[in-house]
């Protein structure tokens, strides 16, 4: 069967959109590939015209997820105070990571470990890469303007980026997790600024 442009679009919208509900109340490992079809009106066969997996359907909705987030996160990103923007910035990303639903039951248990080893490492390396590109074009004004350090900028927005991952540590870190985190992100955001 041979699909329209539309009919393509309306059926990946679909599919991303029962993937979203699906992996967020369910997470991977309780979603069928049957259950996203049927949410999507569609035959099983045709899942497989647009994804080659769950998981990389999964992967396509994280990457939609991150844009929208992105477009949230960004603005807070000041030209003029890198201290500030970059402290807003990861004050978003953590928020984000804390309350969004997606988010939490990909981080829940072996969700993630699940999904890694289900998809090709480009598909991660991608992702990542992604995540790298949204804070390069700030550091590399910030240090074109000698306000960061002269490192490889990706190494910069990885920093940046490595400091969101106390939010997966938030048991171990425990009752103080709350001013721990704000310690951590202005420590980060101040020794980043020259």
């Amino acid at each position: 069967m041979t699909f329209s442009d539309a009919e393509r679009e309306r059926i990946e919208r679909d599919l991303l959109a029962a993937g979203r509900e699906r992996f967020t109340r369910y997470g991977l490992s309780k979603t069928t590939v049957a259950e996203l079809t049927d949410d999507a009106g569609i035959a099983t066969g045709t899942f497989y015209r647009f994804f080659d997996s769950k998981e990389a359907l999964y992967v396509a909705v994280l990457e939609r997820e991150g844009e929208r987030v992105a477009a949230e996160v960004l603005p807070p990103l000041s030209w003029d105070d890198p201290e500030a923007g970059l402290r807003a910035f990861l004050g978003r990303v953590c928020d984000e990571i804390e309350t969004n639903p997606l988010t939490r039951q990909l981080l829940v248990g072996d969700e993630y470990d699940r999904l890694r080893d289900a998809v090709d490492d480009s598909n991660l390396t991608e992702a990542r890469q992604a995540d790298l590109a949204l804070v390069r074009p700030f550091v590399e004004r910030w240090q074109a303007a000698g306000r960061l350090p002269d490192a490889d900028p990706d190494v910069v927005a990885g920093a940046v980026r490595a400091a969101t991952f106390v939010t997966l540590h938030r048991e171990e870190v425990g009752d103080d997790y709350p001013a721990v985190r704000d310690l951590l992100l202005d420590a980060v955001a101040r020794g980043l600024v020259r």
